[in-house]
């Protein structure tokens, strides 16, 4: 009878339960700090390059192999975001060099608004020296190299592992919009992402977490990672030998609130750490199975353009914003006779077995699809991360277009963009995740 009770007691605690270990896991990190002052990415009312680093900046790696042998990296960065034209190079060296089809490579960055500039486009919102724009090149061309042979460190440090996940929550993210708009609803998701990963001697390894909300608490010309940066530096201080690698959310709308000092950043940090902390320290959703991968391109639709003559119109505006965005269009006209009347916009999902599904959406997403997608598919079982493969624009929810603002339609005129999308945009965006994780889960 002891015997017996020892062991219902043993199971209930999750001590002595047995997790599929079939999996293997290969960490790496890089540290990606400018060598030199850039420019930095978030704020159009910067007037000059960096002036120190408050905090290192790290890409960091996740390369895990499934019962099959099916190789997969998720490599994760501390900077705003990789444009098209910066994530593209790398996939495709990626899979020159160690042979990672592109559906298996993800990239997602933590949004920081006091990293460098990378990529290697024009932005209206961004009017900078030209000797300056070559340090951003210089700055990309090696954060490309670098990139690249990292994902090529966590793939031969592959070994045994066992992967584990939960959901934790954390309540400092406030949806911005209501800020100065009290009256509207003001969404949020607060829940942490947290995936566990151990050695096969149970040792912790990595710690994968996700949460959806702006890394704007700063705002100076210091180098740091904002919140994530201090969350991951937290969670490593708290677990020795332990990498921790933050995949960010779909926060487009999402600011930590309040803001504007160190100490808060790193309290949010801390608060972000300990929210992970009592999940590892809880019980856990073993992950087994294999890992199913895909990538797809769906043309997001803008709506309808104004005319050459309205162009050539707010080409002389009093804004000078307004200006340069008009002439970049009136350029756009010049080369191609027409701007484009869609976006190639990547949609990325992984499935870890039937117990766990990573949705990668490209641009900054507002809360509206993780809540919608993981209303959908699973609150338990889905993380939508945003900021991932190509940060081009923010992508409303329909809610969003009509109520209009910043994230509606402003800031397309900053990222470029010839207008705001039009209202399919979210059930185009839907649909295609829901079909896509409907194929992997029959394969």
């Amino acid at each position: 009878m002891m015997t017996y009770l020892i062991f219902i007691a043993l199971a209930a605690s999750g001590i002595g339960q047995t997790t599929d270990s079939r999996w293997k896991a290969g960490l790496a990190r890089a540290d990606i700090t400018p060598d030199e002052p850039i420019w930095m990415a978030g704020y159009a009312d910067r007037t000059r390059p960096s002036e120190g680093v408050r905090q290192r900046l790290h890409a960091k790696a996740l390369a895990l192999e499934d019962e099959s042998g099916a190789k997969a990296v998720l490599v994760t960065l501390d900077l705003i975001g990789l444009p098209r034209n910066a994530a593209e190079p790398i996939a495709r060296m990626a899979e020159q060099r160690h042979g990672l089809a592109r559906e298996r490579l993800m990239l997602n960055a933590s949004h920081t608004h006091s990293g460098p500039m990378a990529g290697y486009h024009r932005r209206p919102n961004y009017e900078i020296p030209d000797q300056t724009r070559l340090v951003v090149h210089r700055y990309t061309d090696r954060l490309v190299e670098q990139v690249v042979n990292l994902i090529g460190e966590a793939l031969r440090d592959l070994a045994p592992a066992r992967l584990e996940m939960e959901m934790g929550l954390a309540g400092f993210a406030v949806n911005r919009r209501r800020v100065q708009q009290r009256h509207l609803p003001g969404p949020v998701d607060h829940d942490v992402l947290v995936v566990s990963v151990r050695g096969a001697d149970g040792k912790q390894r990595g710690v994968l977490f996700g949460y959806a909300c702006h890394a704007t608490v700063l705002n100076d010309y210091q180098i740091s990672g904002d919140w994530p940066g201090y969350a991951q530096e937290e969670i490593e201080r708290a677990h020795s030998g332990v990498m921790a690698l933050f995949v960010a959310g779909c926060g487009a709308d999402q600011n930590p609130l309040p803001r504007r000092t160190v100490e808060l950043a790193q309290t949010y940090g801390k608060v972000m750490a300990v929210a992970v902390s009592q999940v590892l320290r809880g019980r856990m959703t073993a992950l087994g199975g294999r890992l199913g991968t895909a990538i797809q391109h769906v043309d997001l639709p803008f709506e309808a353009h104004p005319p050459k003559s309205e162009w050539q119109e707010r080409a002389q505006s009093k804004s000078q914003a307004v200006a340069r965005h008009a002439r970049q269009m009136l350029a756009a006209i010049a080369e191609h006779g027409s701007l484009p009347a869609s976006y190639s916009y990547p949609v990325q999902v992984w499935r870890f077995g039937p117990r766990f599904t990573l949705v990668a959406l490209a641009g900054e997403v507002v809360v509206d699809y993780s809540l919608r997608l993981r209303k959908l598919l699973g609150w338990n079982q889905v993380w939508v991360a945003s900021y991932s493969n190509d940060v081009f624009a923010y992508i409303p929810s329909a809610r969003v277009l009509e109520e209009g603002g910043y994230e509606g339609r402003d800031a397309m005129l900053g990222y470029g963009q010839p207008g705001a999308f039009a209202p399919p945009v979210e059930e185009i965006i839907v649909s295609t995740v829901s079909e896509m994780v409907r194929r992997l889960g029959e394969r």
